[in-house]
């Protein structure tokens, strides 16, 4: 995203907060899809109603815009936050969470998962559900959403170097979930050679719902 871009989506929020309808729905369908998606991989049938809060909370300006260097970032931090507060609130009987380290998995066992006709697919969503949720958010942002190493790092509240390492060391993780799941090697290997291929069609599987 250029500096026009971000001055441009600021002003369409700064509009949006001032009553105009129009910056809203500009908002909305640029974000609207990448946000559902975002939830929805993590958050199941709670994706709308967080999807639906997150545009509330820029709209309502709980979060400061300023101090996000590109709006991308500051979306998905709400995001973030938002996702973190519903695991919070689910799982209040199991005391204090550490999030960085929990997957998807231990945090919402019973969560359906979405059905893919491709192997590969179908292993690759069960492997992201297993590896820890920042590790997942990482990973999603950067190749789901196309989010820069510097802008996962305001999300995460990282150095751009550090998430340039958690990318590497995410994948890895993710790549060892690949292998302990698949039913054979071949199919491990098939995914994970492919990656980038099964990625972008899960990403529209995941988008589509």
């Amino acid at each position: 995203m250029t500096a026009a871009d971000y001055s441009e989506e600021q002003a369409l929020l700064a509009a949006w907060r001032a009553g105009d309808g129009q910056a809203g729905q500009e908002l909305f369908r640029r974000y609207y899809v990448g946000l559902l998606r975002f939830f929805r991989s993590k958050a199941g049938e709670h994706a709308f109603e967080l999807t639906q809060a997150t545009f509330l909370a820029c709209v309502e300006g709980r979060d400061a815009l300023r101090s996000a260097q590109t709006f991308p970032a500051y979306v998905y931090s709400i995001a973030r936050n938002l996702l973190y507060d519903h695991y919070r609130k689910q799982t209040r009987s199991r005391g204090i969470l550490d999030l960085s380290e929990m997957s998807c998995e231990d945090l919402s066992p019973g969560l359906a998962e979405l059905h893919a006709k491709e192997q590969e697919l179908a292993l690759l969503l069960r492997a992201m559900r297993r590896i820890p949720l920042d590790a997942q958010i990482t990973l999603e942002l950067y190749y789901w959403e196309r989010l820069t190493a510097r802008e996962i790092g305001e999300v995460l509240g990282k150095p751009e170097g550090t998430v340039r390492t958690r990318i590497r060391d995410a994948k890895l993780h993710l790549e060892a979930q690949i292998a302990r799941l698949a039913r054979s090697p071949e199919l491990a290997q098939s995914t994970v050679v492919g990656f980038d291929t099964w990625a972008e069609q899960l990403r529209q599987l995941v988008a589509r719902g």
